[in-house]
């Protein structure tokens, strides 16, 4: 058997790397099912950003955190 050239070698890889990275997503998909996200806030998540935003613009209040749509 001749060895494999390197096309042939890059698109294994490239095959592989797809699979992994679905099979990855699927199960992704899966944990995001059985445990939902949270929908309430998180009083640790407030405070990094209000800080945060402290540290950058000084003298800012935060008054709504939200989604952009």
């Amino acid at each position: 058997m001749g060895t494999p050239d390197l096309i042939t070698i890059c698109l294994t890889s490239f095959v592989a790397v797809l699979i992994l990275l679905s099979l990855l997503a699927l199960i992704m998909r899966i944990i995001t099912l059985i445990f939902p996200a949270k929908d309430d806030d998180d009083t640790a998540v407030v405070a990094a950003i209000t800080s945060t935003y402290n540290v950058q613009y000084p003298g800012t209040r935060i008054i709504k955190i939200g989604e952009q749509k």
